[in-house]
């Protein structure tokens, strides 16, 4: 299940924090430091003198936690620090909420909209767009109520995966667990992919500059300043993220820079001397203070995108259910690969009880979730018709839209490179969060501590790692991989357990009427559906 560093809130005080809550980041080999052990033991000693729900006694503020080292972390490529609370709230305002929420959602599927547009086809690509994010807000709207709906027990301090444990049992712990790690190391391998493709790219460009090379593309593309290339217009297979060569008078020491610097063979093994080491520290705490990268890169490429589509202009032409040499139908069968696309591009249900906790007004939570919901759809559907409409076709056809439309763009391309160091850096600093949750989550479940020792750290982060390499040297298709993570977490956290605690709840109250029976049944069918569609086209 997903862990997070343990916070409290005053108004749910007197409160019990567990022991193997409290993480070391220390270098010494103690699981918490002395002071922090004192801390706990007087929690406990304050938690039981009376009763949750009696107020006579409650914690004082100088035995609670201090914020300093507290921190959501989303599998999505985000990391919040969470701020202390006051009189019962948060201290964030509605659209700092709203605007945590979107920055928590927004990840590197943005990079796969367009593409999964193309998929399905551009109407529908629409259509599933609006609709998968009306499915989602409404499953996640029943994470956030989850919890109200458990009675006689004090769920204030509870996480999605406790109320799944708590109607579930243990299999609902450890499915929860598995279905987090699905999603975790998911998004982890797409990074790596996506890392190797923007160092490869990145050191391609400042090769090309150093030397003055004069760069002469083999793949297909347009003419002008505004070059957009077809990468995959040599192969019959899907879109795949391969390197293209380029002349010059000097062959031996450009033959020799390919040799080793190739984006699949050689720049994959490079990363791991940067990153293999930061995911062995005790604390990635470091890095959750670059997150306004996210922030930078999603608004740059926005502006990219828009700057772009207005040198590119609109290339547009409606065929329903036939495509033709340049056009795709409107209409596809492959449209499920979007979907699977939109399950993790709208995934934020295994932290939004934290971030919704520190709103100021509990009340408007519901509301600046909705808002935030919007936004992100209205993003994500900017970007992707964006790209697909101002895709040059003819001479080029739609169907050479990249699984990361960044791909599209040569390298020596000005703003794709900038794009490409942003993302590259903020992906850098995110990996060690998400590697650390990985180790919190997996190695606290079975060994009680997240850093029972540096073999066991060591070995968790090779897999991990080896995970990554690998799939970028032969299966570098983010758009593949991020279907299938996000169609496979999204069956157990955005389709079947919010509707099946809803339905439990609701039985047990005795209010379960046949049409909520049936929506939510409907629910669930759909988000197998959207799995097993995932294997099949």
């Amino acid at each position: 299940e997903f862990s997070f560093f343990p916070f409290s809130f005053s108004s749910f005080r007197p409160f019990h924090v567990e022991p193997t809550n409290i993480v070391s980041v220390n270098d010494d080999m103690q699981r918490v430091t002395d002071e922090a052990s004192a801390m706990n033991k007087r929690i406990h000693y304050y938690s039981r003198l009376a009763s949750p729900a009696d107020w006579a006694l409650i914690a004082p503020d100088h035995v609670l936690p201090a914020p300093d080292e507290i921190y959501v972390y989303s599998p999505l490529g985000t990391a919040f620090k969470v701020d202390s609370c006051t009189g019962g709230y948060g201290k964030n305002s509605s659209l700092v909420t709203i605007f945590m929420i979107w920055n928590t959602m927004m990840g590197t599927s943005i990079l796969s909209i367009p593409w999964g547009i193309k998929q399905a086809g551009f109407t529908s690509g629409i259509i599933l767009i609006l609709l998968m994010g009306i499915l989602t807000l409404y499953c996640c709207y029943r994470v956030v109520k989850s919890r109200q709906m458990i009675p006689l027990t004090d769920t204030s301090n509870w996480e999605f995966p406790d109320v799944c444990k708590y109607y579930f049992g243990s299999f609902g712990q450890w499915s929860s667990l598995l279905f987090s790690m699905v999603s975790l190391v998911g998004a982890m391998v797409v990074y790596w992919v996506l890392m190797s493709n923007f160092l490869f790219n990145t050191g391609k460009f400042i090769y090309n500059f150093v030397h003055d090379v004069n760069v002469t593309d083999i793949v297909p593309g347009t003419n002008g300043s505004n070059k957009v290339i077809c990468p995959s217009a040599a192969s019959d297979h899907p879109p795949q993220n391969r390197s293209v060569m380029f002349s010059s008078d000097n062959r031996t020491g450009l033959e020799l820079f390919e040799e080793w610097w190739d984006k699949s063979q050689t720049v994959p093994f490079y990363l791991i001397a940067v990153l293999l080491p930061l995911l062995n520290l005790k604390s990635p705490s470091f890095f959750a203070k670059f997150n306004v990268l996210g922030t930078v890169s999603v608004v740059y490429l926005v502006f990219m995108v828009t700057v772009k589509a207005a040198h590119l202009g609109i290339h547009l032409e409606f065929n329903w259910f036939a495509g033709n040499e340049f056009f795709v139908p409107e209409f596809r069968i492959l449209f499920p690969q979007l979907t699977g696309v939109l399950t993790l591009a709208f995934f934020i249900h295994n932290c939004v009880i934290t971030l919704l906790q520190n709103n100021r007004n509990q009340e408007n939570n519901v509301r600046d979730l909705s808002i935030a919901y919007f936004l992100v759809g209205l993003t994500y559907l900017y970007v992707g018709v964006i790209i697909f409409a101002s895709f040059p076709s003819p001479p080029l056809s739609k169907e050479c839209i990249e699984q990361n439309f960044l791909d599209n763009f040569p390298s020596d391309d000005i703003m794709s490179f900038v794009a490409r160091i942003f993302l590259l850096f903020q992906m850098m600093t995110v990996y060690p969060l998400l590697g650390y949750l990985a180790r919190v989550q997996l190695l606290k479940q079975f060994f009680g501590n997240a850093y029972p020792s540096l073999f066991h750290v060591l070995f968790l982060n090779l897999a991990i790692v080896g995970a990554g390499v690998a799939m970028a040297r032969f299966y570098p298709n983010i758009g593949g991989i991020i279907r299938y993570s996000g169609a496979t977490c999204g069956l157990a956290f955005v389709f079947v357990y919010p509707s099946l605690i809803y339905m439990i709840s609701q039985h047990r109250a005795g209010q379960l009427t046949w049409p909520a029976l049936i929506i939510h049944i409907f629910i669930i069918l759909l988000g197998l559906t959207n799995l097993i569609a995932q294997f099949l086209l």
